[in-house]
């Protein structure tokens, strides 16, 4: 029996990452009926006038292997009620629509902005720095130029023998970030289909 050689074709997706600083709560571990139990935390995302800050809330799986071990770490100081800030890198962010089953709203459509957690650049515990990420050397390096045009197919073997490490290149906003933003990163990552 022959099998034709089919050549494999690198998938490509678009992130978009939700970067910003704010408070760490609601960490708790879920339990699953079939599969394995994951983390997950609620962040309090700062935003506005730092006269007036604003904020908004994400309810994160937490998907980061480093990501996962640093929520643990600092679980007894949110239990605690000790003020956990970090900075933050959210991806897959969607909407979650629900009704109020009780209170005030009760009836009242809802929503709730859920995302996965996938790295936390530094961590304060009441004021003072507990944590901060080793410099990642891919950070500084420079972005992937955009083919302009069709692969060639030495080009397209080359990516597909490449697809155990997916590439990844940054795309800057324009204008830098303020204060009174969180920003948003797209990234370009190439993954085996």
């Amino acid at each position: 029996m022959a099998h034709a050689n089919q050549s494999q074709e690198a998938t490509t997706y678009f992130n978009l990452h939700t970067v910003g600083i704010g408070y760490l709560n609601r960490v708790r571990e879920v339990q699953v009926r079939r599969g394995q139990p994951f983390m997950a935390c609620d962040i309090a995302a700062l935003h506005g006038a730092t006269d007036a800050v604003e904020y908004t809330r994400f309810d994160c799986k937490v998907a980061g292997g480093e990501a996962e071990r640093l929520i643990r770490l600092y679980m007894d100081a949110v239990n605690a009620e000790k003020k956990v800030l970090l900075s933050f890198r959210i991806g897959d962010l969607w909407i979650d629509p629900f009704l109020y089953e009780k209170g005030a709203k009760q009836g009242q459509p809802g929503a709730s902005l859920k995302g996965r957690l996938l790295y936390i650049d530094w961590i304060k515990v009441n004021g003072t720095y507990e944590y901060k990420a080793p410099a990642r050397q891919e950070a500084t390096a420079p972005a992937e130029p955009a083919p302009t045009s069709e692969p060639s197919s030495t080009s397209a073997d080359a990516d597909a023998e490449d697809t155990d490490n997916p590439k990844e290149s940054r795309i800057e906003p324009e204008s830098p970030s303020t204060p009174r933003t969180a920003r948003r990163v797209a990234t370009r990552t190439v993954q085996p289909a």
